[in-house]
């Protein structure tokens, strides 16, 4: 890891000293070409980056190579290897590659020391969808309905997991129905042979529910339950409350009080460059205006709309940004000190462990949950992600 690090660290440094690119009265500063990995091409967060790739180019002259993955891993390893300085991800390749939990327990990864340095917090939710005839109105509702558990996906359904404990709920309070993917997942919905899923609130799956005869409904979260947050938050510390106004059967007029998570995350590596970090930091704040009606769901970059304590620590760089905005407090460094500590003893017991793991893949596996949990319950930590 400390390898992967430092290359870096010098290929950032590269292309600072090859070309910083003066931009603009404003000085932001950035190399001629930056590079990002994203989702695949035609995805939200792929369109969202081409918006912003041109309006970084007609205003400051700079190149944003876009990389497209089709999963965490891919979109992690450019980052990793030192092939890309940032990457618009999700939960998955954010906060799961920290954690070093699912695909990042592998024998080839471990924690990783991921930033952020924006979020993106659309007026789209990433939340559970259950069909309107089934008259789920809040979470504890979801008692006694069919939920789906779509086979190979552990992510999404420890998503689920997570909202189910909202109302104190487990999988044993419900009907779990298994699905093999997504999609058949969406359309057991339509076909009446579940009740409810996870799934954006953009997505084509979820239109098509809210015009099928049984309709769409999204279940309350409170915002002002605090017990039923922290139960959440215990289990996917990356939850945040929401509106919801945007994708099938919402409007600025009829909106849902939900839970969702951060889609994209703008992140990168703790060996980043800083100066490299405050100035896309600060490019992406005061273009803005440039490119938030770019691509749909950039609203969700707007300053105002911002989560500073989220669930992996901030880059120093973007910090700095922060501060001089006057935007930073002394309870987010706190946060941010605790996250960092976090990684940390993650990063220390995969040292350990890995020294003398066993070959076999899925023994390694394994071992590297019981190793994970005693260290993080060693060090006072929320353990969260328990078994994968």
């Amino acid at each position: 890891m400390t390898m992967t690090m430092t290359r870096l660290t010098s290929a950032t440094i590269g292309l600072l000293a090859l070309s910083l690119a003066a931009a603009g009265a404003q000085g932001v500063k950035l190399p001629e070409t930056v590079t990002w990995t994203a989702y695949d091409v035609g995805s939200g967060g792929y369109n969202q980056a081409v918006a912003i790739g041109n309006a970084l180019k007609n205003k400051y002259q700079v190149n944003l190579r876009v990389l497209p993955g089709k999963n965490d891993i891919s979109r992690n390893i450019p980052l990793r290897d030192g092939k890309a300085a940032f990457s618009a991800n999700g939960v998955g390749g954010s906060y799961l590659a920290q954690e070093g939990a699912y695909e990042f327990g592998a024998r080839d990864w471990g924690p990783q020391p991921v930033r952020s340095l924006l979020l993106n917090n659309s007026d789209a939710l990433l939340t559970i969808v259950s069909a309107r005839d089934a008259n789920i109105r809040t979470a504890a509702d979801l008692k006694g309905k069919r939920v789906a558990w779509v086979v190979g996906a552990p992510s999404l359904n420890q998503n689920i997991t997570a909202l189910l404990a909202f109302a104190n709920l487990t999988w044993n309070d419900v009907t779990k129905v298994e699905f093999g993917g997504f999609g058949p997942a969406m359309e057991g919905i339509i076909n009446n042979q579940v009740d409810a899923a996870f799934a954006s609130t953009i997505s084509g799956q979820a239109y098509k529910i809210a015009s099928s005869p049984r309709g769409i409904h999204y279940p309350v979260f409170a915002h002002n339950d605090k017990a039923g947050w922290a139960r959440v938050n215990k289990t996917a510390p990356f939850f945040v409350p929401a509106r919801g106004r945007e994708g099938a059967d919402l409007s600025k007029d009829k909106t849902a009080e939900a839970a969702t998570y951060p889609y994209p995350v703008l992140m990168t590596m703790a060996a980043t460059d800083t100066d490299l970090v405050y100035n896309m930091t600060r490019a992406m704040v005061e273009l803005f205006d440039d490119y938030k009606d770019g691509a749909p769901g950039n609203t969700g970059w707007d300053i105002k709309r911002q989560i500073f304590a989220w669930a992996i620590p901030m880059h120093a760089g973007a910090v700095r940004y922060f501060k001089e905005r006057g935007l930073w407090t002394a309870e987010h460094q706190k946060h941010n000190d605790a996250l960092i500590k976090r990684q940390e003893t993650l990063a220390a017991a995969w040292k350990a462990y890995a020294g003398k793991a066993p070959a076999d893949d899925k023994e390694f596996a394994r071992g590297w949950m019981a190793a994970r949990a005693e260290a993080l319950s060693k060090a006072g930590l929320d353990v969260v992600v328990t078994a994968w």
